[in-house]
């Protein structure tokens, strides 16, 4: 590197004098792995095989290679000088493309965003825009189920391991055998199992926490500041229960419309799965039940794709893979893959629903409801009591990272609806099959007793046996109604309106199924639970009981504006991974 630090690869060589070219992962879960398990890439070999030079890379401070492992803070310069290294190794033909998922599609970006002269295109998979927002926090709350495992047990066990650092491993491998535990432990500024005050261990972890707005610690990574920098082409592989699919949606859209020139906003290519983080639909895959029952057809196109679209941009064959916008999409319900040009979908129809009547659970003959008129006149209000000592459950949900290890996947809500501080409001019965294909928007019309809370809303397909499966779920911290960057309190019990961005989601609904949205103020441990008190985040263990009140009169409509898909196109059974050839 530029500094003189030493990283090390492994070089797979294709048995050919010509130069090829070369396809490279930077990684940080180690360069033997390569991200082959559980069910993800082919082996390195393979890609070498078809006549590529392969590179797995890891990361400064990870494995083999040199230096101090922080995270996201060495990826730009090491990202671009690794390429520029990659381009001139013996047998190269000059031109570079990456591949990876997670934080593999993070060192992705984060070369990409320095423009280094020689990298080609990029696959990202299962990636973020931000690093800030859709990563570390999600409208202001700390993604808690995502993070603390996740720093516990990959990036802080494998920095420990590359720093012969035994005691430290040994602890941590001690510590994930109770996680669950773990993540009831308050206040997260002295989270244990990371030993606040060592710097050896994981200070990136406790600066995550001292930084909990978007501010200059985090805008200094970020990509959707980014995107007129990246002058290449990008295939991006997501899942409609992955814990990064927003972000990696905002990066398709940005690139399209801010991309660094023509050709790179002009080859940009979306692919969304049924899948959640690691589980690819893959034979050997672990995933949520209902997204193992799909089979074959929901198996992900990813190493026949990327061959082909490296082979486009690489070796120039005019296969079809790319010259337009493109994304593909997997109709849950239908279970159907599906494309178009745009996203949002271009025949999108933006239907709003209303809160109407009661939502409140546990009261005989009190059922809220979603309706297409906006009210006229005054309505009554639903109220709840949140406790963050008693948090609502996250059943399902695009968390990370595996089904066994956070609340990922579709899953019926009915139980955790019987709650009394879980709000819901249904439509009547659907007359015809209706898709629903795109971002949601709540608009929530609410006041705390607190000074800060959080407005949880989830999207769900309630059939008529009365199960309710999640589509998706979004969030929303209170001080950041506004912004992500200068959060303002609540003025307790004056009404507010809150834009809470469900994630994306595409199921068609079946003529008899009702279309749900719950509301509630916990989603734990997906998120961390607000404690109510207003107080720096993570600083103390604090909590307070907070009353929520819901609106929904004519001067306060809270409402749920949809993304609904004109029949047409039904799709198909198959993916197509050269549709021009």
């Amino acid at each position: 590197m530029r500094d003189g630090t030493v990283l090390r690869a492994d070089v797979y060589r294709p048995q050919t004098s010509d130069p090829v070219p070369v396809v490279l992962m930077r990684t940080q879960y180690g360069k033997s792995a390569a991200q082959i398990q559980p069910s993800r890439y082919r082996t390195p070999d393979w890609f070498a095989s078809h006549c590529y030079l392969v590179v797995i890379q890891d990361i400064r401070g990870i494995g083999k290679s040199e230096g101090t492992f922080t995270e996201f803070g060495n990826d730009t310069h090491d990202g671009y000088d690794t390429v520029e290294w990659a381009a001139r190794l013996p047998g190269s033909n000059g031109k570079v493309g990456m591949y990876g998922s997670s934080y593999v599609g993070a060192t992705q970006w984060l070369a990409a965003i320095e423009t280094p002269p020689h990298l080609t295109t990029i696959v990202p998979a299962n990636t973020a825009s931000d690093y800030y927002d859709g990563w570390t926090y999600e409208g202001g709350a700390f993604r808690l189920a995502f993070v603390e495992p996740w720093a516990m047990g990959t990036i802080g066990l494998e920095s420990a391991e590359q720093r012969d650092d035994k005691a430290t491993a040994d602890q941590l491998r001690t510590d994930l055998q109770n996680v669950t535990s773990w993540l009831n432990y308050r206040p997260y500024k002295d989270f244990p199992p990371l030993q606040p005050g060592s710097p050896a261990v994981a200070p990136w972890y406790f600066d995550w926490i001292r930084n909990s707005v978007r501010n200059d610690y985090w805008k200094q990574w970020s990509i959707r500041d980014r995107y007129p920098n990246v002058r290449v082409p990008v295939l991006d592989i997501e899942g409609w229960y992955d814990a990064f699919l927003a972000g990696g949606v905002e990066n398709f859209t940005g690139m399209v419309e801010r991309g660094g020139d023509p050709q790179a906003r002009q080859n940009q290519r979306l692919v969304i799965g049924p899948w959640d983080h690691l589980g690819w639909g893959r034979p050997t895959s672990a995933t949520a039940p209902r997204l193992e029952k799909l089979g074959p057809v929901g198996d992900s196109p990813i190493n026949e794709l990327m061959l082909a679209w490296f082979d486009h941009f690489l070796k120039g064959d005019d296969n079809g893979v790319a010259g337009t916008p493109r994304v593909d999409y997997f109709l849950m319900g239908a279970n159907r893959w599906k494309s178009a040009p745009s996203w949002p979908l271009p025949r999108t129809k933006w239907q709003e629903y209303y809160f109407a009547d009661s939502g409140a659970n546990g009261v005989a003959g009190r059922v809220g409801k979603l309706v297409e008129q906006a009210p006229t006149g005054p309505a009554a209000v639903d109220r709840y009591v949140y406790d963050p000592a008693s948090a609502a459950p996250s059943i399902g949900g695009h968390s990370c990272c595996s089904v066994g290890s956070g609340p990922q996947g579709p899953f019926d809500q009915s139980v955790v609806e019987q709650r009394s501080d879980v709000l819901t409001y249904t439509t009547d019965p659907l007359a015809v099959d209706t898709e629903v294909t795109g971002p949601i928007t709540v608009k929530l019309w609410a006041s705390s007793s607190a000074p800060d809370t959080d407005f949880v809303a989830r999207l769900e397909m309630v059939a008529p046996d009365g199960s309710a499966v999640n589509l998706n779920n979004g969030i929303i911290r209170a001080a950041f109604r506004d912004s992500l960057s200068e959060p303002t309190a609540l003025v307790p019990g004056q009404p507010y309106a809150f834009t809470i961005k469900i994630w994306p989601t595409s199921y068609q609904l079946e003529a008899g199924d009702r279309i749900r949205v719950a509301i509630s103020s916990s989603d734990y441990p997906q998120y961390a639970p607000n404690p109510n008190t207003g107080e720096p985040f993570g600083a103390s263990a604090r909590t307070q009981p907070a009353t929520q009140t819901i609106y929904k009169d004519a001067e306060h409509p809270s409402s749920v504006v949809l993304p609904i898909i004109p029949a047409g196109d039904s799709g198909s059974t198959s993916f197509d991974i050269e549709p021009g050839s």
